[in-house]
């Protein structure tokens, strides 16, 4: 791969995971409005889940949500494109009876926040998550923060997909699961483009929708203060967990808590 190739690709995923650009964060009063509203009852939950994952890091919140009598869909992003994850994401919507929550980790809040248009979508829940605004990326949300831990382990290939090393995952993706979990989602990481992390997002979902938001503070993928300066921007009612840029993962009970919260089911 030629040097130049190999510079735009680092960038990209630098700007991608790290930074918050010195966009405005001034919101119109109906988005501020929306976020204090109260939620209805909501059954129907889809999970979204971030680059380099599938549905299955979901596995521990499913069960939970299920014993609450909800009915929840754990998409499989193709990550290949914004456009591409958000129709997936589309689609799901399309398939359920009734109101649904929106669910996204990591790069996947920038897909709910794309698909969340939706007149069926009551609420966004944003776990440790990108929360661009309208003509923003996952990865535009940089340049002004340094670099996290991760950003040195991403590594792309020849045809513009990116992958996590060994030691990403272990010591910065996932640092405070058990060593079994760790492997597992190394074996099943799905390479992601960088396509996905560069898409703009059209329309902020979170500028008409109630939203939820996990900050990490442990987070070696995401900044946790940009997580904060996030959160904010998009005046949601936020909760601090003590975990590892996999909250869903590490503590489950505490993740399920609030989505049941978004739900209005407590």
């Amino acid at each position: 791969m030629k040097t130049k190739q190999r510079i735009s690709w680092r960038s990209l995923v630098a700007t991608s995971l790290i930074c918050l650009s010195s966009v405005s964060l001034t919101m119109n009063s109906s988005s501020a409005e929306a976020a204090s509203a109260a939620p209805s009852q909501v059954k129907n939950v889809i999970l979204v889940h971030g680059a380099w994952a599938d549905g299955s890091s979901w596995s521990k919140i499913i069960p939970l949500l299920n014993a609450k009598g909800m009915n929840v869909v754990a998409v499989q992003l193709p990550l290949t494109s914004l456009a591409d994850d958000a129709a997936t994401v589309k689609r799901a919507i399309a398939l359920e009876d009734g109101p649904v929550l929106l669910v996204g980790h990591s790069y996947g809040g920038a897909v709910i926040t794309e698909a969340g248009n939706d007149p069926k979508v009551t609420g966004l829940v944003y776990v440790a998550a990108f929360a661009p605004d309208d003509g923003q990326s996952a990865g535009s949300l940089g340049a002004t923060m340094a670099p996290p831990p991760l950003a040195a382990e991403v590594k792309p290939d020849s045809q513009g997909f990116l992958k996590l090393t060994k030691a990403g995952i272990y010591e910065s993706f996932a640092q405070d699961l058990s060593v079994s979990d760790k492997a597992i989602l190394y074996a099943a990481q799905a390479p992601t483009n960088a396509k996905s992390l560069g898409g703009n997002v059209t329309s902020a979902a979170w500028h008409s929708k109630p939203s939820w938001y996990i900050v990490a503070s442990k987070d070696r993928a995401i900044q946790p203060d940009l997580e904060k300066s996030m959160a904010t921007k998009i005046h949601a009612t936020t909760s601090t967990i003590p975990s590892s840029h996999v909250p869903m993962l590490s503590h489950p009970d505490a993740v399920a808590d609030v989505i049941e919260q978004a739900a209005g089911l407590k």
